[in-house]
């Protein structure tokens, strides 16, 4: 797969099968349409093409700061990446962008810019300023300028709107194996070592402190977790607290990761941790040692977990 990180610079020599969508989580709904965009290109002889934008529109157009997604847009290109596809164009997205005309977006861009002969749409699927065009008039567009529209039933895209309202759910709720079993894959949150207070350390549980910089990456449920991060090329499992560190008054929430059996020097490293299951809630205990305790039993548990993956 090829990423172009702007539609101007995306060779209009190749001509596409393309989709458009935010494919948050690209989770199994999006799957199947992701399969059907590219089966549909091999059938052609063209290439398979998907059109998302960065940031994401309501950040730009409701300046939505509290909006939180499943995947960063490096997660998103790194599991696309590995489904087949043949271009990601990640556009910019901007207000000038968003006032093209629906007549302008297919012209100048669908057909100008991308040379796209077939696109696989959902009927919902709005476009234009204001959004005010849909999927009629994408079909008499496409009568005019001679491509094809392949219709996404409202079936498929409430399969799709459904399983990304359980992943957003299941992961606040703290329920990783929901979200695991509609994702299609682990949950993973993807950040930078940093230096912590070294607490874990002196209990003898050193730990990765992540620091996520993306703000609007959803960052499941306080609580302990099992987890796995692929560091060289060595598989290593371990528990993350996600938290507040309440018995020692932490003021700041943090996402803390004990590795098992391992202690390299990871920090200013980027990591990507896959979280596979949860153990417990995040508690404040009447003392330190009452947390190594139960830092040990947890780790007990994660291992017999872990033992019969």
């Amino acid at each position: 797969m090829i990423t172009i990180k702007s539609i101007s610079k995306f060779d209009k020599a190749h001509s596409s099968v393309i989709t458009i969508g935010t494919f948050d989580g690209v989770h199994i709904g999006h799957k199947k349409i992701l399969e059907r965009l590219i089966n549909s290109a091999k059938l052609l002889e063209i290439e398979s093409t998907v059109l998302t934008f960065f940031p994401h529109p309501r950040m730009v157009l409701q300046q939505d700061s509290n909006i939180k997604l499943l995947n960063t847009i490096e997660e998103k290109e790194m599991i696309l990446s590995k489904l087949g596809l043949d271009f990601l164009i990640i556009h910019p997205f901007s207000k000038e962008f968003s006032r093209l005309s629906a007549i302008e977006f297919v012209r100048d861009i669908l057909v100008n810019k991308l040379n796209t002969k077939k696109i696989i749409i959902g009927y919902d699927h709005r476009f234009g300023r204001n959004r005010n065009a849909d999927i009629n008039d994408l079909k008499n567009f496409g009568t005019t300028f001679d491509f094809n529209v392949e219709e996404i039933t409202a079936q498929e895209i409430d399969d799709v709107s459904v399983s990304s309202t359980k992943i957003r759910k299941a992961l606040a709720d703290g329920n990783v194996a929901k979200a695991n079993s509609y994702l299609g894959y682990n949950y993973m949150l993807t950040g930078v070592v940093t230096r912590g207070k070294g607490l874990g350390r002196q209990l003898n549980f050193p730990t990765a402190n992540i620091h996520i910089e993306e703000d609007y990456k959803l960052i499941p449920k306080n609580g302990v977790y099992i987890v796995k991060a692929n560091i060289g090329h060595t598989t290593v499992f371990g528990m993350m607290n996600i938290g507040f560190n309440p018995t020692v008054n932490g003021k700041e929430k943090t996402i803390e990761v004990h590795f098992f059996n391992f202690d390299e020097d990871l920090y200013d490293k980027k990591i990507q941790v896959d979280i596979l299951e949860r153990i417990r809630d995040e508690e404040k205990f009447n003392s330190v040692n009452d947390l190594k305790i139960q830092l040990t039993k947890d780790q007990e548990t994660a291992t017999s977990i872990i033992s019969k993956l």
